[in-house]
């Protein structure tokens, strides 16, 4: 199976979670996944979640990378800080700390892991098979492969 992987370096300002989601709407459409699709509009938050949290928590530069294949998107964000992840719970009106949350609900999985000196928050969306006419399906029948970018 062959993988695609972008990356972008992002810079330790807030600032920089604007310029990481234009980047990566880019990058989903120039692998054909449009920008109004579900799929993209999740991708774009999760990435805006993780570059967030990394740029606001740790204060340092990190390093956005997309890797398309197989039947998913997976998204990664590595910063130098070697803190573990810390999920957090909000209560009604705060307005910070469900970041984490967020992933962990509209991502098929995640996780961290250490990375050099720093760590590597991952997480992976799967890509759902494309819409098919309503055709009923009967024993025996093949649903529709997914579609690989």
């Amino acid at each position: 199976m062959q993988v695609l992987q972008v990356q972008l370096e992002v810079g330790p300002d807030p600032a920089e979670v604007g310029r990481a989601r234009r980047w990566a709407r880019s990058r989903l459409v120039g692998c054909g996944i449009g920008d109004d699709e579900p799929l993209a509009e999740t991708l774009v938050l999760l990435i805006s979640e993780l570059v967030t949290n990394a740029v606001v928590h740790t204060g340092c530069p990190a390093v956005l990378r997309m890797l398309f294949g197989g039947a998913g998107v997976r998204v990664e964000v590595a910063d130098r800080s070697d803190r573990p992840p810390a999920p957090r719970h909000a209560a009604g009106e705060d307005t910070n700390g469900r970041g984490l949350e967020l992933v962990d609900g509209l991502a098929d999985r995640w996780g961290w892991q250490r990375e050099g000196s720093g760590k590597s928050i991952w997480c992976e969306v799967d890509r759902a098979a494309p819409a098919a006419p309503a055709v009923p399906v009967t024993e025996g029948s093949v649903s529709p492969s997914r579609v690989h970018c």
